[in-house]
């Protein structure tokens, strides 16, 4: 075998072999497409998490108001935290615990205060995440192998979106003159489509493969105690701050609208997304939410007694550092505007995943292509060779 024929072997069997890699892909940015839009597929799915409208001008119920209903549905009952989703028509997520030792999440419409239902520990929306995320594989000590198996996936993809602008020379063409040829057969159709997909997702496969490359630096961050957190410890109420009361009943707390009136005076343009109520006596009531930034949340410590503001963790608090980095997680899943932000991730995810297809269709048939060429090679050097031999005989003889 010439060194040639060698070259052409070991590439294709370097071919064969990144099949795998490319489809591990393909799966990966389908379950994440899912995934973007998870929640709302389990919302249609599952009416208790509807936030139906008794009437077409029934207001939205305060937070106390929702404790109250709460409280007066099932008496023994602790609230531990509210959170509003960004969606009008999603029902409130309460987290609550029982006098048993139960601690649940409960569905609560947010015009009536009604528990519609407990939210299951594992539903869709949580195996889309988790398959997409680390494969399903279990966090036992740090991160699972699986999450460093597909934020890994980020390099080769980063590499293709380089590779791909260098090898389509004059990409940008492709913006004003886009070219989809569905007439001229599968091999030009499907040609034209990863071209044309390509150029159009750019900006969705740049912030797509470098917040999983951040997610895969985080990772390994973690599990060797590596920190560029500046945020401070918790924090616990003052024993002297307790109010403490003759019969040793719970002492006398502000309302939950006067802790959030108070959050919003120190936060200009807060948000009020979720309230976090004290755990025990010494704990801070917290009350946090998006502002004019809405890839990050900031939140305010008060003191449940006195309405104090203990301390806030502002935007201004973090470093450079971090408001790159606690940005990521939100532009990767597109969770951060409402509905039509996940739509337009949902839609570049879907197109992301058919250039991947169609990446791999293309990529399958030349290199199949190539191994018969190569085999059929093979096979007629044995024959000629023989015939040759053949030949030299008879003209001895």
């Amino acid at each position: 075998m010439s060194k040639k024929s060698r070259s052409k072997l070991w590439f294709l069997v370097h071919s064969w072999l990144a099949l795998p890699i490319w489809f591990f892909v393909l799966i990966v940015c389908v379950t994440g497409t899912l995934a973007v839009v998870s929640q709302e597929i389990v919302w249609l799915a599952n009416p208790q998490m509807r936030a139906s409208q008794p009437t077409d001008d029934a207001p939205l119920l305060s937070y106390d108001q929702i404790v109250a209903a709460i409280k007066k549905a099932e008496p023994n009952t602790l609230v531990e935290a509210i959170s509003r989703p960004d969606e009008s028509h999603f029902a409130l997520d309460v987290d609550v615990s029982y006098p048993d030792g139960r601690s649940v999440k409960v569905y609560v419409n947010p015009y009536s205060g009604v528990i519609q239902g407990a939210a299951p520990p594992f539903n869709f929306q949580a195996f889309t995440r988790a398959l997409h995320g680390w494969w399903l594989v279990p966090f036992t000590n740090g991160y699972s192998w699986g999450w460093y198996l597909v934020s890994f996936l980020s390099l080769p993809l980063l590499a293709s979106l380089v590779t791909g602008l260098v090898v389509y020379k004059r990409f940008w063409k492709g913006f004003f003159r886009p070219t989809l040829r569905i007439r001229h057969g599968a091999r030009i159709f499907w040609g034209d489509f990863h071209r044309l997909s390509g150029i159009w997702s750019i900006w969705f496969i740049a912030v797509i493969s470098i917040t999983s490359t951040w997610f895969l630096i985080q990772a390994f961050m973690f599990d060797n105690q590596v920190s560029i957190s500046t945020a401070p410890v918790a924090l616990v109420v003052p024993r002297e701050s307790v109010p403490v009361s003759t019969d040793g009943s719970p002492a006398p707390m502000i309302s939950l609208e006067a802790a959030i009136t108070q959050a919003k005076e120190r936060i200009p343009g807060l948000e009020d997304s979720f309230v976090s109520l004290p755990a025990n006596a010494y704990s801070y009531l917290t009350v946090g939410g998006r502002s004019w930034y809405p890839l990050m949340f900031q939140t305010a410590e008060i003191n449940p007694y006195t309405g104090d503001i203990a301390a806030t963790r502002l935007l201004s608090d973090r470093s450079g550092l971090e408001l790159v980095t606690e940005s990521m997680r939100p532009l990767h899943t597109g969770d951060f505007g409402g509905l039509w932000i996940k739509l337009i991730w949902f839609f570049f995810g879907l197109i992301l995943s058919m250039m991947v297809l169609s990446g791999l269709l293309i990529w399958t048939k030349r290199t199949a292509l190539a191994t018969a060429n190569a085999l059929k090679r093979k096979d007629k050097r044995p024959r000629t060779a023989a015939v040759d031999r053949r030949e030299t005989t008879e003209v001895s003889q």
